[in-house]
């Protein structure tokens, strides 16, 4: 018996500060901020309780329309742009169709490594009016004055930035598929070669279906990454011009912290949990029905 408490202790004992540190640094400031999230405060002074108002004000809030629209457009391209590319290098890399596989796995590793403001000012430059891109339009175009217009367009504004994370995160769901895929026998590939399937058939009717779980996962890491898009943007345009390349954690940023507005900004930050977490178990539903988890 007293063994059985002594186990108990030293479960709880362990267990205990993990779960305090949970709740103070998860659990708290969620709560905290959903509470938050129906009074006007300025982060000092006293709180007034407005109930709904801040959530309909997002909701009739246009800079939250572009925000929503553009984190939709980098879930998209994170779901169906990074992870078949990655899937598609991992399996490129493991059955060695390129030379120097261990330089080609490093150059495209490398983007992943260098940190998101650095990525952000080299793009920058890249697209600026005096960058190799928009130089090379004007070689193109033949059109010595050519300048890269399509920042402001409001529809495409987000476009180059879509471009800069598929560039940079691909690479991390390539690794994570080339770690399954040695972890697949080899056996199983040649008896499908034996069988006459071509690198295409085995690809498509092998590898995917056999990674059917791995790519639940990675569908996870880019919804809930997607969302939370912050440090690339804000270094790259900061949520401009004129909010076109505004996505949700920008906004709340710039709500809460720039204009003081905390009421609100918290009313955003509950918005962008459960539309993560909507999200996750829209996936969760199709993986189910296409049974992939």
């Amino acid at each position: 018996m007293r063994y059985q408490t002594y186990k108990k202790v030293s479960c709880v004992s362990f267990i205990l500060p993990a779960f305090l540190i949970f709740m103070g640094v998860i659990c708290f400031p969620v709560i905290f901020s959903f509470a938050l999230g129906f009074t006007q405060w300025k982060g000092y002074g006293p709180m007034r309780f407005v109930g709904l108002d801040n959530y309909i004000r997002m909701f009739q809030d246009p800079v939250f329309h572009i925000g929503l629209r553009n984190n939709i457009m980098i879930v998209l391209v994170s779901v169906f742009g990074q992870i078949p590319l990655g899937l598609a290098l991992a399996y490129m890399l493991h059955r060695k169709m390129v030379k120097a596989t261990n330089l080609f796995e490093a150059l495209i590793f490398l983007p992943i490594t260098i940190s998101s403001v650095i990525v952000a000012q080299l793009w920058n430059r890249i697209f600026s009016p005096v960058g190799i891109f928009t130089a090379l339009l004007r070689l193109i175009t033949g059109n010595p004055d050519y300048v890269l217009t399509i920042v402001e367009n409001q529809a495409l504004a987000i476009v180059p930035i879509m471009f800069v994370l598929l560039w940079q995160h691909t690479s991390l769901y390539m690794v994570i598929f080339l770690a399954n895929m040695q972890r697949i026998p080899a056996t199983v590939i040649e008896a499908a070669q034996l069988e006459g399937a071509s690198e295409g058939r085995i690809f498509l009717r092998l590898m995917v279906p056999m990674l059917g779980y791995v790519i639940f996962i990675n569908a996870i890491l880019a919804i809930s990454g997607s969302f939370k898009s912050f440090d690339l943007i804000y270094s790259m345009t900061g949520g401009g011009p004129a909010h076109y390349t505004e996505v949700m954690a920008v906004y709340m940023y710039n709500t809460t912290f720039v204009h003081q507005n905390y009421g609100y900004g918290s009313a955003l930050s509950i918005i962008i949990i459960l539309f993560i977490v909507l999200s996750l178990l829209l996936i969760r539903g199709v993986s189910r029905m296409l049974k992939m988890e």
